[in-house]
């Protein structure tokens, strides 16, 4: 497995970390974006990295894997080439609702690794779990190239990710980067946000 500043030097080299002044989706505000989908845009970057998850779960029974659109569609591919299973990916309806599309179907007791490029506050895996459940899933563990909770986030089930960063994010209401900078709130891959 690479050590923590192999893969800090591949997070550089791929332009994952932005600086700046950041509304994630979960709604927070944060000084630091990780814009993970710059790794799935070199296949180099994206085999060594899906291969240091694999690395983490090789020990433990996967039949399939599953991660969330869009963050996760590549990742899903990537990470299954390693364990020679197939991957599936959840989107979101009209209506916002994370469901299984496609023809995708679970079977029952399938033991299900669920991946997501980066780990904020856990809402989205959580659907994905609810999801795999649904449809008669099991799941055996979380993995993620990022997370970004530092390890405080709990699915019951292991977790387990390239590389924890701690950021902090901020409520919006008590963002000291809106209160004390002039540096415009943007939301990665949009348009600039008024304050």
């Amino acid at each position: 497995m690479l050590s923590r500043d192999n893969i800090n030097d591949i997070l550089k080299q791929a332009n994952v970390l932005l600086e700046g002044h950041f509304l994630l989706t979960s709604g927070k505000h944060s000084e630091k974006y990780l814009q993970c989908a710059n790794i799935f845009r070199n296949t180099k970057y994206a085999e060594i990295l899906s291969k240091e998850l694999w690395e983490r779960f090789k020990d433990i029974e996967v039949d399939l894997i599953v991660g969330p659109a869009l963050g996760a569609v590549q990742m899903a591919y990537e990470v299954s080439r390693h364990f020679g299973v197939e991957n599936f990916f959840t989107e979101r309806n009209a209506e916002g609702k994370m469901f299984l599309g496609r023809s995708f179907e679970i079977k029952k007791g399938s033991k299900v690794l669920v991946v997501e490029d980066v780990i904020t506050t856990g809402g989205s895996v959580r659907e994905v779990i609810q999801v795999i459940k649904e449809q008669g899933g099991v799941v055996v563990g979380v993995g993620s190239i990022v997370d970004r909770t530092g390890e405080k986030v709990d699915f019951s089930v292991p977790l387990k990710s390239v590389i924890t960063v701690d950021v902090e994010a901020f409520d919006p209401l008590n963002c000291p980067i809106c209160k004390n900078s002039n540096r415009p709130l943007v939301k990665p891959g949009s348009r600039i946000f008024k304050k």
